[in-house]
């Protein structure tokens, strides 16, 4: 008898008796809950990090704690997606929220052993955490039919504001109910993340089952015996395909200029509060305040994000989002020491962010091939993480030198090639119309 091959996992037909509504619904549920987990553990450490680098390493190199987190998930991004495309989405989300936590214990023993160098390492693995939550929004959207993906998408981002908001606020709490075990208080807060990532990547292991990236790569699998082999899903192949098609470069590119705006001027807030000479308990509170609102507009309007998305269409709310983050950059940068006006600016700030994030994620899901999706994605996160690494790289010099003020303004100018980009792009389309 001739031996039968067996299929691989992203090659085997979809059994008949699974319904993938159901599988959706499941996923949406299991990743909304780990979100808030998640979303607590990065805020709750996130919001203190440029605290303790400035403490232990000086106010220049202060903006490296975020780029080392940011550099962190764009690089974790590259094997996260390789996981995706050999094992599914459950493994890659749940060995990512573990690597976080290694990261959040490593920076508490740099803090403890006032170790600069291990404690940018810690920062670095720290950004696994953010990988996943990045991931999370598109393994939302591996069963979602197309015309809700908008809203499926930004469901996941908008669940991350429930944890993301609070966890600010607990940094003060957080940092000194450890004191007693010598560990400093802009350390302690960072115990806290390593334990709830171990949470959240324990229920992904188990609970994500069936996992939707092989499924929905199963329901797209060809007949056996076909004829034309499958596209290349390399990076390489994704590479290509997005720098040749404009909607696919237009969603990449949104994505990253609004998450370069966002990192830049978040990740010096905290010390430009700082900079107004209030102690270590009296800034972690007004900065858990103005972070908690900056938070609340990156997250919590994302499921009215995703519905405009969804009825007027990626291009428009990209636009919208680029406007907002110049105004943020206009309220922060004009607001000197008044609390309530850089908290305007923040949470303006992080509405921008959510429009060009969950619209240009619509967009570029939507603009590459089945085949090619996954590293699309990757590509895109590799990228945004690369752009806010530079942002938050440059932040702590232009604060040091020339000022938050100064900033503000080199953040919105930074914008300026994207609306060109978009312009562009908007009249070769009309051209093909």
């Amino acid at each position: 008898m001739e031996r039968v091959h067996e299929l691989s996992p992203a090659a085997k037909p979809v059994d008949a008796d699974i319904d993938l509504n159901a599988v959706q619904r499941r996923t949406l549920r299991l990743l909304f809950t780990t979100q808030i987990i998640s979303g607590v553990g990065v805020a709750v450490g996130g919001s203190v990090g440029a605290l303790l680098a400035a403490e232990l390493a000086g106010i220049g190199v202060s903006g490296l704690a975020q780029s080392a987190s940011v550099i962190g998930a764009a690089l974790l991004a590259l094997p996260a997606t390789a996981i995706v495309h050999r094992h599914g989405r459950r493994p890659s989300l749940a060995a990512s929220y573990a690597i976080a936590a290694v990261g959040a214990i490593v920076i508490v023993l740099a803090a403890v052993q006032r170790a600069i160098p291990l404690l940018f390492m810690g920062f670095f693995l720290f950004g696994g955490a953010t990988a996943a939550g990045l991931q999370a929004r598109y393994a939302a959207v591996d069963l979602a039919p197309a015309t809700l993906r908008g809203r499926h998408l930004s469901m996941i981002v908008w669940a991350t504001t429930l944890g993301a908001v609070a966890g600010p606020n607990f940094a003060a709490l957080a940092g000194s109910a450890l004191d007693d075990y010598g560990i400093p208080t802009l350390a302690g807060p960072y115990v806290f993340s390593a334990l709830l990532f171990l949470v959240a990547a324990i229920a992904l292991m188990v609970l994500m089952r069936p996992d939707p990236a092989i499924l929905a790569r199963r329901a797209l699998a060809r007949p056996a015996g076909s004829a034309h082999p499958q596209a290349p899903v390399g990076m390489g192949a994704a590479l290509r395909v997005v720098a040749s098609h404009p909607p696919a470069r237009l969603g990449v590119s949104a994505i990253a200029v609004g998450h370069l705006v966002m990192v830049g001027v978040m990740a010096m807030t905290p010390v430009h509060i700082r900079s107004a000479g209030h102690d270590a308990a009296q800034t972690l509170r007004i900065v858990g305040v103005v972070l908690s609102l900056h938070i609340a507009g990156m997250f919590a309007f994302s499921p009215v994000i995703g519905w405009l998305t969804d009825r007027f269409g990626r291009r428009p709310i990209i636009l919208a989002g680029i406007a907002l983050l110049m105004a943020a950059c206009a309220l922060a940068g004009g607001a000197g020491h008044d609390s309530t006006r850089l908290a305007a600016g923040l949470m303006t700030l992080g509405l921008g962010w959510s429009c060009t994030m969950v619209a240009g994620s619509a967009l570029l899901t939507e603009s590459v091939s089945a085949e090619l999706r996954t590293s699309a994605q990757g590509l895109s996160d590799v990228t945004m993480g690369l752009a806010g690494a530079s942002a938050g790289a440059l932040s702590g010099v232009v604060v040091q030198g020339w000022g938050f003020p100064m900033l503000t303004l080199v953040a919105a100018l930074a914008t300026i090639p994207f609306i060109v980009l978009a312009m562009r792009s908007s009249r070769r389309l009309d051209r093909t119309v």
